[in-house]
This record gives structure tokens, sequence and C-alpha cells, in this order.
């Protein structure tokens, strides 16, 4: 019997987002408390599986054919199910046949705006605008429209007229000062940004963008010490050391300067893209340019460095806002195409970050990290075979890209080309360099590709390899565990294992099913009901558990309940190698000459030792 449920997520994206570490501290309470408020549906549960908006999104005959009440109830579900596309195009055709309802006005130009039709939310704002003129998030979209078109006096009133607390206070304060740089006026755009006082957040935001202001206005002796006092206020903010880098590269001490601090950010953040081209650039003498060289990238800049630090902290409908707003200044921002990406993926939604991901340039740093991200998503909407065929083309142009590897590997694992995976896995593990403890993962997962290609002896060393580099980790202690007693060796080593693995991870249910199973195989029937009884409460929906308490159950005479639990288990659809096993004890019982693995113990144990 297989070990299930026991992958873990091997998500290396974690520089993905990374910009403004302090901006940690703002508390989702903070932000709740002083954001845009965005009509309901935007902030509605998401459903537990993706949904394919191509199959459902509706025609235009469709939609002229539906009534006002069709339409909004129809628009209602597709924001419920997070589909802004579908949702806009429902709400816009209700507003069509009601102009006058300001309801259906109000969610067609936020719906509009979630999509990312900027051009239509624009139309839309000015309606609004004429109803509420103090509407926060129609100034805002018609403050950067304003902004795009370079109507910079315009955009400034309008931005100004956005704010509310210390978030869009910030951003606001940011775009303003853009637009003043816009009109010409550059000492006035960083006197206005200096003016703005809050949280202890604000200073990095506030010296970078005045950095970059200065810079453009060619005021370069200046804008050295605003970058050179962000990069010290956080070191750790790949976007302020870029810029911090970039300018050393064209200062008196040129590339060695900037080579030293992005080796730096290099040892705390490894193998970034974008630091990765900017060690190369600058060990060949480059003198690199400026992070953004227009008002409007300048703005893209604030939009996108607040909205990805939102997206990972429960502010996920505004970070759309800005995120949304940042690519309409600059539609080629490939990390603000990455941070969208990844805010759909948070809410369940992968058919719209391959979208978003198919959007980065081929000739950015970040389009092989793009594919990767996008090959995940491919697989999550059931495409594996056109996710492995796009991470084959990428690890064939770099064979040492051991995250393209891993994702792969992962995909190959989850869809059950076990002896795919566990040749994948061995690629990766052929480009490790030492014996970090957080390569035990490599091992794991190989492990588990070469258990369930019946590979034992291989899958074992690797599990003992993992426990080696990570003596304490619980999945492996489960998986080796549970691996051992299901043929009945090292019982009680394996029993303390599993022990330990429960005690780290009490509340997970696979890990609380092998305990209750192990007792089960060493006939310790009253054990294996108290355990699986309580893996059922914390995995009610998974097939094997069911099926695991039936037996149980049987054991100890309860055979009304056993048959339930095995009938249950056969509803969950169960492996297909399962189903037939099932269907036979729910018919005949488990026969009352089966005798547990412990029954031949001592002679595996035997046969085992030293394995």
């Amino acid at each position: 019997m297989s070990v299930k449920g026991l992958g873990l997520s091997a998500n290396s994206r974690s520089w993905l987002v990374v910009m403004f570490s302090r901006f940690k501290s703002l508390t989702v309470i903070a932000f709740a408390a002083s954001a845009l408020v965005l009509p309901g549906p935007l902030a509605a549960q998401t459903p537990d599986h993706p949904t394919d908006s191509s199959a459902t999104f509706p025609t235009r005959e469709d939609l002229r054919d539906m009534t006002v009440a069709g339409s909004y109830l129809a628009a209602r579900h597709a924001s419920i199910e997070r589909d802004a596309t579908a949702a806009a195009e429902f709400y816009r055709s209700a507003l069509r046949k009601d102009p006058k309802n300001n309801e259906l006005l109000d969610r067609a130009f936020i719906s509009s705006l979630a999509d990312g039709n900027i051009d239509e939310a624009v139309k839309l704002a000015g309606r609004v605008l004429k109803i509420d003129k103090s509407n926060r998030v129609a100034r805002l979209v018609i403050g950067v429209h304003d902004l795009k078109q370079k109507r910079y006096e315009s955009a400034r009133r309008n931005i100004n007229q956005s704010v509310r607390g210390p978030i869009t206070d910030l951003v606001a304060t940011l775009l303003a000062g853009w637009a003043e740089f816009g009109a010409g006026n550059a000492r006035g755009a960083v006197a206005d940004i200096d003016k703005l006082t809050g949280p202890e957040w604000y200073p990095v935001f506030k010296d970078l963008h005045s950095g970059l202001i200065m810079q453009l206005a060619g005021n370069e002796k200046d804008a050295g010490v605003r970058l050179e006092r962000a990069y010290k206020l956080d070191e750790t903010a790949l976007r302020v050391m870029d810029a911090y880098a970039r300018w050393l590269s064209r200062g008196k001490d040129g590339a060695p300067a900037a080579l030293a601090i992005y080796e730096a950010f290099n040892q705390k953040l490894a193998r970034h893209p974008l630091v990765v081209e900017g060690i190369r650039e600058t060990k060949a003498g480059a003198k690199l340019p400026p992070l953004v060289d227009t008002p409007q990238a300048g703005a893209a800049e604030a939009l996108y460095g607040i909205g990805a630090s939102l997206t990972r902290r429960g502010g996920e409908d505004l970070a759309l806002v800005y995120l949304q707003l940042a690519l309409y200044l600059q539609p080629n921002h490939a990390l603000a195409l990455l941070s969208l990406g990844d805010l759909y993926e948070s809410v369940k939604k992968p058919q719209m970050a391959i979208k978003v991901y198919e959007r980065v340039p081929e000739r950015s740093a970040l389009h092989r990290n793009a594919q990767v991200q996008m090959a995940t998503d491919l697989d999550a909407s059931d495409r594996s075979e056109e996710a492995i065929k796009i991470l084959q083309a990428v690890t064939q142009d770099d064979p040492k890209d051991v995250e393209a590897i891993m994702a792969l590997g992962n995909i190959e694992r989850g869809r059950k080309k076990f002896a795919d995976c566990a040749v994948t896995y061995s690629k990766a593990i052929d480009q490790l360099t030492g014996a970090e403890n957080n390569n035990w993962v490599y091992y794991y997962f190989r492990g588990i590709c070469e258990e369930r290609s019946k590979n034992w002896d291989k899958a074992e060393l690797d599990m003992k390899k993992a426990l080696e580099l990570k003596p304490e980790q619980p999945h492996v202690l489960n998986y080796l565990g549970y691996s051992w007693i299901d043929r009945g060796l090292h019982l009680d080593e394996a029993m303390k294992m599993i022990k330990r693995a429960v005690d780290q991870r009490p509340d997970d249910g696979y890990i609380v099913d092998s305990l209750g199973w192990a007792y089960y195989r060493i006939g310790n029937y009253q054990e294996a009901v108290k355990n699986l009884e309580r893996a059922i409460d914390l995995k009610p929906e998974d097939p094997t558990i069911n099926d695991h308490l039936g037996d149980a159950y049987w054991r100890v005479g309860r055979t009304l309940e056993a048959r339930f639990q095995w009938a249950h288990a056969r509803d969950l659809k169960p492996e297909a190698e399962e189903l037939p096993k099932i269907e036979a004890k729910i018919e005949n019982g488990l026969p009352a000459d089966e005798t547990p693995a412990a029954a031949s113990a001592d002679k595996k144990k035997d046969e085992g030792k030293g394995g």
C-alpha cells in the first residue's frame, strides 16, 4: 500500500515580490482601516478549485439577449469566482440596458479596473465622478490616465483627491511627485514627497523615489545621497539595492562599487535573475542606466512596489488595482507582471495567471521564471503535457537550472509519472554542491518516486539521506517509518519515527493516518481505530483514510460502520487500483483469517537487518 499525501509544495518564488522588507510591519488591520474600500464582489471568497473562465465567457449575442437581472446575477457569480473579465462584460451589459443605475455603474467600473481594462475604466470613472466627486478610486484612475497622457497638472489634482490613510497617502504623494516632475518641477516634486509624514516604513519609499527623480533631473550627486540612504534603511529591498547599484556603476568608483552591492545582495538571496544580470554586466564594466527613465515609469514603479508588497499581506483587492495601473503605465514591467500572476495564483485563478505570464517579454531576465510559473499553472489547469514541454525546453536551455528541474519533477510526481520524476530529481541532485540542510527535499522527493516505482532499496537510501540532512523532518520520518512498517521492517524504530512526526504535526491528517495504519499493521486494532478516527476528523474527504478506518472497524467487530466507511471511500474516487479492492470489501468484508504484517515481522526483520 502506498503512502499518500506526503508531497511538499516546492515553491521557490520567495524572491518574487521582494521589495521593501520594512513594509512587513504594516498589519492587515491597519490596511483594512486605511485602504480604499472596494465593492463586495472583489472581496468574495474564492472557490477551492480553479475555473476556466473561457468555458463560460459570454458571447456578444448572449449579452444582447440577457435581461438586466440576468446580466447582474451572472456578473455577481463571475465576481464571486474572481473572473473579472466576465464580471466586467456582464456588468457593462446590464449598465447599457439600465444606464441610470448607479450601483451597476460602480460595479462595472471596479470590475473593468480589476480586469486591467483601464481605458474602459477611465470612461466609467468619468461617469462615476459626475455622481460622486469624492470617489477616491475614480480619482486615482483618472489621475493615472492623465499622467500617462502627460497632462501633469490635471494628474496631480486628481491623484491628490484619492487619499485616505497611510497606504493611499503614500501612493498619492509619490504619483503626484512624479506628475510634478513631469511638469518640469523636480525640486518641488522632491519637496512635496519630503513633507509627507507617517509610519516608519515611509522613509525608504520617499528616499528611493526622491533619488530617482533627482537622477532624471540630472542632479546625480543629491540622487546618490538619497539612494544610499534608502539602501542603508533596507539593504534587503531588491529595487532599492538595484537603483543604488545602478547609480554607483556610473559614478567615480564605477562597476566595482556596484558589483560589491550586487554580490552582497546575492549572499542574502541567491541567484535572483536581476541580480545575476547585474553581476554579469558590472563584471563587464558596464555603466547601468537608471531604474526608470520617464515620469510614467517612475509612477509605475511606485504602484508596483506597494502593490507587490500588499499581494502577500492580505490586501489582494487594492494590490490588484495598483498592479493593473502600474502595467497601464508600463505594460512590459516584468516584476509587476510576475506579481500580478502571483496574486492570481494566491486566489486560485491559474488560468488568469497564465495569461499574465505570457506577457513577460522574452528579452527580460525574468522570462525564464515566468515560464516556470506558467508551467505550474498549466499543470494546475490540467494541461500538464503543455507544462512538461515548457519545462523540458527551459531545462534543455540550462541543464543546471535546479528550480526548473524541480518544477518539472514536481509535475511528473503529481501526475504519477514516477519513473520520470525519479530521473528528473536525479538531475537536480547532480547539481548540488554541498550538504546544506535544505537539500533534504531533493532526496525526499526522489525517494517518493523510487518507492512508487517499486525501487525500494533506492528509495530507502534516499529517505535515510534526507534524514541525515534534516534528522527530525516530519514528512521524511513519516514516509520512511510508514514504509518500514508496511514491509514489516524495523517495527519499533519505525513506530517511534511516526510518533515523532505526529508530535510535530498533530493536525496533519495524513501523518495521523500513518500512525493509525501502523498500529493496524502490527495488529493493535484498538489504537488503530483511535488514531484513524482522529485522522478522519482532520481529513474527512480522503478516500485512503476512510478505507483504512473501515478496515480497523472490521477488525474490532464494528462491521456496519466498516461497510459505511468503505462505501464512503468508494464514493470519494480512490485510485483506480484501489477501487476493486474496496468494492470487494463492501461485498464480502475482510477474510477472518487475514493476518497483519506483524505475523511475518520476525522473518522480515532478519531479512532487513542493516537496511
